[in-house]
């Protein structure tokens, strides 16, 4: 729930232990106003069940590095204590995801983060207190911390602090596989650590200036650059260099996508929410064996298949990177190329996990990001949406889901309930080849006869002196090409 800033108390810092800060009984003499009770602002909220610690120590033999071991804390400032403890929990999710061992989680309800330490001065120090006694080497903020609000929570917590878009980017960093993929992900992660380069000693001190600035004066001045500045200049180098090559993967993935509608190939493109089980579903109906493991982020690089209709028309099925709340614009940008497989798309396959706590946060989420994809929001692809893992959903959820869905329809990619409507519902969807044309083609325009059986539907060909008469199925932009042969 929002707040207007003519109620917002700057020194609030509260931690709310249930949803019942926002009750305004006029019969209550306390009330004054959306304040925060005093035991809710002195406590600090624990969302059990995040821990990812492992008991057996013989579980962990065969691991050569130790894990980092986190805290994550977030801020509530808006919405239910259920949305706010499910916000945590996806992040306990992405923190293992990234390698890491969960020990706890903390939520803050405030008005806002406080612009200092995120938390304020001294809920900071009560978490400083959670992270010596849980013996953690990281904490983990649930949004993304300005570079003075990271610093000063690193000052008073004494561990390294990084936020939730630098976790995502780390596991897109593991997660890539091919040239494009890596590609972006770094450009991702320079234009990210480009603000926040920090400096440490003499190393990246600005150069002295005689006896005042070093000490020394004569041979101690250094060389106009300051190391800061030596990397920013670097890192902007390298950002512009990763521009130029994602530029000419893009052409040829632009001219892979042109040869597919050249021959006039429809697309299907698969999108959704991490881990809504994307790719399961795009192995179910075409076979790809593509990776499936229930983990975030698992598909980075699109996989593109070939799959048929009932009526044996074919297309292509896209399997895309999926979404999560709050996705880095950084991503977002560097990932353009890639998510303009669902832009160029003739049907859209919105994937949905029926079992998750949140299924409506999770399509708000995915149609945010989608929306700063596609250039003109009135032109994008007819939207199917998939309720996927039918098979552990609730089922009133999944009523639910339907009712408020337009064009929805409920599936296990799993068990394969429901997969043969849903490819049915794929051909129905699609375009078809309905306009149909009786041709009279002249010997000399062999080629246009061979265009034709392999770009249309050819329903009859004779033979006569004249020439080869054909009656044909075409698309109705195909038309216009064949118009010159036209004949009663």
């Amino acid at each position: 729930m929002s707040h207007t800033s003519d109620i917002f108390d700057a020194k609030a810092s509260a931690l709310a232990d249930d949803d019942s800060w926002h009750l305004s009984d006029p019969d209550f003499v306390s009330y004054d106003g959306d304040q925060f009770e005093r035991e809710e602002r002195a406590a600090m909220r624990r969302v059990s069940g995040l821990s990812t610690e492992i008991e057996d120590v013989t579980e962990v033999e065969y691991r050569q590095l130790r894990l980092e071991r986190v805290v994550l804390v977030g801020v509530w400032s808006e919405g239910t204590a259920e949305e706010a403890e499910n916000s945590l929990r996806e992040l306990a999710a992405l923190a293992e995801t990234a390698g890491s061992t969960v020990l706890a989680g903390v939520v803050q309800r405030r008005y806002r983060p406080d612009p200092a330490t995120y938390v304020g001065s001294g809920k900071a120090k009560e978490l400083a207190e959670i992270v010596a006694a849980e013996g953690a080497d990281t904490v983990v903020a649930d949004s993304q911390l300005a570079p003075n609000q990271r610093r000063a929570l690193e000052d008073v917590v004494k561990v390294k602090v990084i936020d939730r878009t630098a976790l995502i980017l780390d596991i897109f960093a593991q997660h890539a596989k091919s040239r494009e993929g890596k590609a972006q992900v770094e450009l991702a992660q320079l234009q990210y650590l480009l603000p926040r380069l920090r400096g440490w000693g003499e190393s990246m001190s600005r150069q002295a200036g005689g006896r005042v600035a070093g000490g020394e004066g004569i041979g101690s001045r250094g060389p106009g650059e300051t190391k800061i500045e030596l990397d920013r200049r670097r890192i902007n180098t390298r950002i512009a260099k990763l521009r130029r090559e994602i530029r000419e993967m893009k052409t040829v993935r632009d001219t892979k996508r042109s040869g597919r509608r050249a021959n006039h190939v429809p697309s299907v493109a698969i999108a959704g929410y991490t881990n809504a089980g994307k790719s399961s579903l795009l192995n179910r109906i075409t076979g790809a064996g593509a990776l499936v493991e229930n983990a975030l982020f698992a598909t980075l690089d699109p996989t593109i298949r070939r799959a048929q209709t009932s009526d044996g028309r074919d297309y292509t099925l896209a399997d895309t990177v999926g979404f999560v709340r709050s996705l880095p614009h950084e991503l977002v940008e560097a990932f353009r190329s890639t998510l303009e497989e669902v832009g160029d798309a003739d049907l859209l396959l919105h994937v949905v996990d029926g079992s998750h706590p949140d299924p409506e946060g999770q399509i708000t989420a995915v149609r945010e990001v989608l929306a700063d994809v596609w250039d003109d929001p009135n032109e994008h692809p007819r939207e199917i949406v998939v309720i996927n893992k039918t098979d552990m959903a609730d089922p009133e959820v999944l009523a639910r889901l339907l009712r408020h869905e337009k064009d929805a329809i409920a599936v296990s990619a799993r068990t394969g309930e429901g997969i043969e409507e849903l490819q049915q519902l794929i051909a129905d969807e699609l375009p078809r080849q309905d306009i149909v044309l009786t041709l009279l083609v002249p010997y000399s325009r062999g080629d246009v006869v061979n265009t034709l059986h392999t770009d249309a539907e050819v329903l009859s060909e004779e033979h006569d002196a004249e020439g080869t008469r054909l009656q044909v199925k075409v698309f109705a932009h195909q038309a216009d090409a064949y118009s010159e042969f036209v004949t009663s």
